[in-house]
């Protein structure tokens, strides 16, 4: 569907706006897009005219945003943002023969998969990567990704999600805690200090379940919204943490982190590789996917 050129936002114009916003003043705006203040103040209404509304009231030597104004402003910034980043991804790949933009899961993203994305890279030189990070699904047309890799239930609007692997958790510590003579059983976890993930609470509960254990100590402990942020925890001997073994490749080589009971659990949801309907048969995510697999089998 091609959009009216009626319809098309004036970037020049809501730059403008967004400067004089964040001012509260035209003079201001005009000193940081080189422009004088008639001139900033001739884009705000050029805009103010499109739009059909008053975004600023003028207050004295003030610019005060009004209640639309208010409302604007973050689809404004929104905008911006926007072709600022589909600018710089179009001069990141000019020179390229291909390029792929990949979604990951954060602490996936940068502990497994970004150490082996020069071997992806040795195997088809001239490709450029746009790496980035979400946690859930996300419309492609608007993230302005080709191909996701997705923790949960094979299911996103859209897209076909293919099966990477499960995911098996263990008790990990590192710090003071490598250094206590206690044996772990899993009896004794009920009085240890756990951290736990707050995207998914019940991760102890249920492996002191599956070790025979039942008690709401279970749910005591710290807090944190990222593997990696646990990860950082366990390694300077805050408290137990249950961890898939491939997030801590380096710490469990390195000795920062040990498995404290061999008792692995395997969790409920699985990983998947997701590609959108419209990039289904790109030759470039076909090739990821092939390459992201074999990563996979060998060290999952």
């Amino acid at each position: 569907m091609m959009l009216s050129r009626s319809l098309m936002p004036d970037l020049l114009a809501i730059q403008a706006f967004e400067c004089a916003a964040r001012h509260a003043s035209f003079t201001r705006a005009g000193r940081e897009l080189n422009l004088t203040q008639s001139a900033v103040s001739r884009q705000v209404k050029d805009l103010e005219n499109y739009l059909g509304t008053q975004l600023f009231d003028r207050i004295r030597q003030r610019v005060v945003l009004s209640e639309d104004g208010r409302r604007f402003l973050p689809e404004a910034r929104k905008l911006l943002r926007q072709a600022e980043e589909t600018m710089l991804r179009a001069m990141s790949s000019a020179e390229a023969r291909s390029s792929l933009s990949i979604a990951t899961l954060p602490t996936f993203g940068s502990r497994w998969l970004s150490p082996r994305l020069p071997d992806f890279l040795r195997q088809h030189p001239g490709v450029v990567l746009d790496v980035g990070s979400r946690s859930s699904p996300f419309d492609f047309e608007e993230g302005n990704f080709e191909i996701a890799i997705h923790y949960g239930r094979p299911i996103w609007a859209g897209a076909t999600c293919t099966y990477l692997c499960s995911e098996s958790i263990l008790p990990v510590a590192g710090g003071a805690l490598l250094r206590s003579e206690v044996a772990m059983t899993p009896a004794a976890f009920l009085n240890a200090p756990l951290l736990h993930l707050t995207t998914r609470p019940r991760l102890w509960s249920q492996w002191l379940e599956l070790a025979g254990q039942t008690d709401e100590s279970a749910y005591r402990g710290h807090r944190f919204d990222q593997f990696s942020m646990i990860i950082e925890a366990a390694v300077g001997g805050m408290g137990y943490a249950l961890l898939p073994r491939y997030l801590i490749e380096q710490e469990l080589k390195s000795g920062e982190l040990r498995v404290v009971l061999d008792l692995p659990m395997e969790t409920d949801n699985c990983y998947y590789v997701v590609l959108p309907e419209l990039r289904a048969h790109s030759p470039i995510c076909q090739h990821f996917v092939a390459w992201l697999m074999g990563q996979i089998g060998k060290s999952i």
